[in-house]
């Protein structure tokens, strides 16, 4: 049993090994910044399943760190959770697979109600719709998934919260987020103790 989980360890670092570092990086930072910081709107963060969980991390991590996101689950934006998106966000997509169903029709009602929005896109698939229409796309590498029916999400997400991760560090390097700031927002439990340690430390 330990020589099956040193396997999957293994595979799952590999696989972040393996996410290609693109330029698209700089895109999804760059319109994050200019729809957030710049026009004062959001990230809306959207996905089914497991990439659904993982879109709701990315976005309360983002929110943690200066940079206002809400999740919007695609099936509930179908029955008036879509009025949420207003005229200068920018909408944030996870689909492995890039044709999850909900979430194409989350696009097409998004547009219908603000017209233009940027959209980024996580996804393992570069030649789906999705990734073809993303202003900024994150291609996870797709990575074979551990599970050994090669079916539940696990390498995959791993991946996602990774991609997640960097663009969350680099729009704290951006807008200059301290220690101060992330204390304004968490008060309460050990991580509110300790970004107020820091901010009084300086």
């Amino acid at each position: 049993m330990k020589d099956i989980i040193k396997e999957v360890i293994a595979q799952e670092a590999q696989a972040i090994k393996n996410i290609p570092v693109t330029d698209e990086f700089i895109k999804a930072i760059d319109i994050i910044y200019r729809q957030v910081h710049l026009k004062k709107g959001k990230i809306v963060a959207s996905g089914m399943g497991k990439a659904g969980q993982i879109a709701l991390n990315i976005a309360t991590t983002f929110s943690s760190t200066g940079t206002p996101a809400v999740f919007l689950h695609p099936s509930d934006s179908q029955h008036g959770d879509l009025g949420v998106v207003q005229e200068n966000d920018v909408l944030f997509l996870i689909s492995n697979s890039g044709k999850t169903r909900e979430i194409l029709e989350l696009v097409k009602l998004a547009d219908n109600l603000h017209e233009g929005l940027p959209i980024i896109v996580i996804s393992g698939n570069s030649e789906s719709v999705l990734a073809k229409n993303a202003d900024a796309f994150l291609y996870t590498g797709n990575p074979k998934e551990v599970c050994p029916l090669g079916l539940t999400p696990s390498t995959s997400t791993t991946v996602m919260t990774v991609l997640g991760d960097t663009l969350v560090v680099s729009m704290m390097h951006k807008i200059g987020f301290t220690s101060e700031d992330y204390a304004k927002r968490h008060h309460g439990g050990y991580l509110g103790d300790k970004s107020r340690a820091q901010a009084m430390g300086k």
